[in-house]
Formats: structure tokens, C-alpha cells, sequence
């Protein structure tokens, strides 16, 4: 959860549809409404400053910069500039997209192939905005992000088959700092997307080196690809309801060391790798006391496991990763392995049980 001095911001969704509500009751009245109000999903209003607006005979536009509070969102400070026009009586609303704006290619999200990428609740909290600016329900909605193509770059969007900008997105309109939820969404949809073209194997990594290095190993196209960051646990009870006939666990040292000590939130902040534990593991290997001592002490664990030399603790990280992940997904149908990646991208140790 946020704290107290981090400043909450507005999601694309719900700037989005402050944005049409101001250029639908600029196209009705001629006067468009600064700031504008709008209902939250979950209780509530927000108010917007226009940036923007302008108007024609047929059409209104509204924009809006998105703040996004103290969060390290990508989209924080891009133009959110929605048009719109009168639709044909009885045609409903219309959603196009604009310069900046992606649209669906395949299968799995949350709107099908060919639509732009407005997810659901954006979508009904335009719906909402345009019958709370009166004018019937029959509306062309087209929404633009100037900038956004290059933008999307530094998101998922092109992995999962969104092509031509950024998507819009929110489902309370709030945007709370640092709760990665873009991230963990951004994994479900991969995971939704793979199983609906039909993939049977994806591979979720913790950084770009495992993700590299596990693509080489198995020759997995990009769609089978899942960013997993630090969620692993995130990942692992989406895939357990959501099963994939197999599944590779690909991270670096310290991570999937966590993994292997019952962590699965492997962000620095919830904890660092236990030296001790590790050590003791190495004892139970082998080591002596003396070589445990120093693994126990290691000031990071790619040292630890260069200490180790011959005795097998890669090997016994690994295996004992692959128990605490499996014991996440319970009895869903899927043959689980895990890799251990160092940093130039070898394959150090795996664990996957024979069939």
C-alpha cells in the first residue's frame, strides 16, 4: 500500500473519460467544463484541468495530462486527448484509436482482436461519463496519446500483441504508488494470451539475462515470454488457475535462492537471502566447517556459490525452488522445471523432475 507522503494519481482510463465527458458537453452546450468531474468505479469523483480543447461543427475535443502521483508510471505527463462525435441512432458508442493508441492483434485480452486497446472498465467509465453529459447514447469515441508508439516501447504491449501504442487502462481509476499492479496485469495477460494462441510451453523470468538465456535454451518465441519481475508468487497462483501444460522458471542467483527459502515476493525490500540458512545447506552437502562458514558469510551469493566449488548447492537451491513453486501450484496440470541464471547468462543448475 501507499503511505501518507506518496501522492496517489489518475489512471489512463480514468483521464480518458474526463476527457470525454468535457468534449461531449463542449460538442452539446459549446462550453466545455474546466475542471470536469467524473465518477470513480469505486465511489467517489475526481476532477480534471483541461489541457486542451477545441470544437467544430461535427466534433469536440477534450485533453488531459496525466498525472500519475508519485508513481514511476510510464505514461505520467502524457496527453490524454479523446474526440468525439455523434454516432448513428441506435449505433451505441463507437471506440477508435487514435495516434498513440494501440490496437489488439491477438487472442486472450480483455477486448478481442481488431478493437483498440481500451480495456472494460475504461470503456464503461466512458460510457458513463458521456450519459452523465446528456446527448443520447450513441457516440464515436477516439482517443490519441501523442507520443504514445514510442512510449509503448518501454511496456509489454508489443509482446502481447498490441500493436501501435500504449492501451488504456485502470480499473478504479486511482493509480497508487509503487503497487506494480500495470506489472502483475501485464503477467496475467501474457499468461491469458499464450494459453489462447495455444503455446504449451512459457517461461517466466525475473530480469532480461534469465529471459535471454532461457529463450536460447529452448528456442520459446517472444508470446511465450513472461516478465515475472519479483511477482514469482503472483505468477505462479495466476498459472495454478490458469494452467499452462509447461512451465520454466528461469531467474538469477539471489532470487531464486529466495525462491528456494519460501520467498515469493523476491524484492529487495521484503528480504535478503538468508547466508545463514544457506550456509547450513551446504553443510548438510558436504562442506565442512570452515567452507560453510565462509558461504554463511559470503557478502552476496554469487559469492556463496563460488565459495561452494564442488559441493552441488546450485543444484540444491535449485531443487528446493522448484518444491516451494510447486507446492504454489498445488496440483494444477503442469510439468514445472527451473533454471538458475548467472549474470552472463549461463544455465548454473536446474531441477526438473523425471516424468
Amino acid at each position: 500500500m501507499d503511505t501518507p507522503s506518496l501522492r496517489r494519481g489518475w489512471t489512463t482510463g480514468a483521464c480518458a473519460a474526463a476527457a470525454a465527458r468535457a468534449a461531449a458537453e463542449g460538442l452539446l452546450t459549446g462550453h466545455f467544463p474546466d475542471p470536469v468531474t467524473i465518477r470513480l468505479p469505486g465511489g467517489g469523483t475526481a476532477a480534471f484541468a483541461l489541457a486542451e480543447a477545441a470544437l467544430t461543427p461535427d466534433a469536440a475535443m477534450a485533453a488531459i495530462v496525466k498525472d500519475a502521483g508519485d508513481d514511476p508510471d510510464v505514461t505520467h505527463g502524457a496527453l490524454i486527448r479523446v474526440t468525439v462525435s455523434r454516432g448513428a441512432l441506435g449505433s451505441g458508442i463507437a471506440f477508435r484509436a487514435g495516434e498513440g493508441v494501440g490496437t489488439v492483434t491477438l487472442p486472450g485480452l480483455p477486448v478481442p482482436p481488431g478493437e483498440p486497446a481500451i480495456n472494460p472498465m475504461p470503456r464503461r467509465m466512458i460510457a458513463e461519463a458521456l450519459r452523465e453529459a446528456g446527448g443520447g447514447a450513441d457516440w464515436i469515441v477516439e482517443i490519441s496519446i501523442p507520443g504514445g508508439e514510442a512510449l509503448a516501447e518501454r511496456t509489454l504491449n508489443g509482446r502481447l500483441g498490441i500493436v501501435g501504442g500504449l492501451s488504456i487502462l485502470g480499473t478504479t481509476g486511482i493509480v497508487i504508488p509503487f503497487s506494480c499492479a500495470a506489472w502483475i496485469d501485464s503477467i496475467r495477460r501474457g499468461i491469458d494470451v499464450a494459453r489462447a494462441t495455444g503455446l504449451t510451453h512459457v517461461a517466466a523470468a525475473t530480469g532480461r539475462t534469465s529471459e535471454l538465456a532461457v529463450q536460447r535454451l529452448y528456442g520459446l518465441p517472444d508470446l511465450a515470454l513472461l516478465d515475472m519481475g519479483d511477482f514469482v508468487g503472483g505468477t505462479l497462483k495466476y498459472l495454478r488457475r490458469h494452467p499452462v501444460p509447461r512451465v520454466t522458471l528461469a531467474g538469477g542467483l539471489a532470487k531464486m535462492t529466495k525462491l528456494a527459502q519460501g520467498r515469493l515476493d523476491l524484492h529487495s525490500k521484503r528480504g535478503a537471502v538468508d547466508g545463514a540458512a544457506l550456509g547450513a545447506l551446504a553443510a548438510e552437502l558436504g562442506a565442512d566447517s570452515d567452507l560453510a562458514g565462509r558461504i554463511a558469510c559470503a557478502n552476496t551469493t554469487a559469492l556463496a556459490f563460488e565459495i561452494a566449488g564442488d559441493i552441488p548447492l546450485a543444484t540444491a537451491i535449485a531443487a528446493a525452488a522448484h518444491r516451494v513453486a510447486q507446492a504454489v501450484l498445488e496440483d494444477a496440470p503442469i510439468a514445472l522445471d527451473v533454471l538458475l541464471i548467472d549474470r552472463e547468462g549461463r544455465v548454473v543448475a536446474s531441477h526438473q523432475p523425471s516424468a
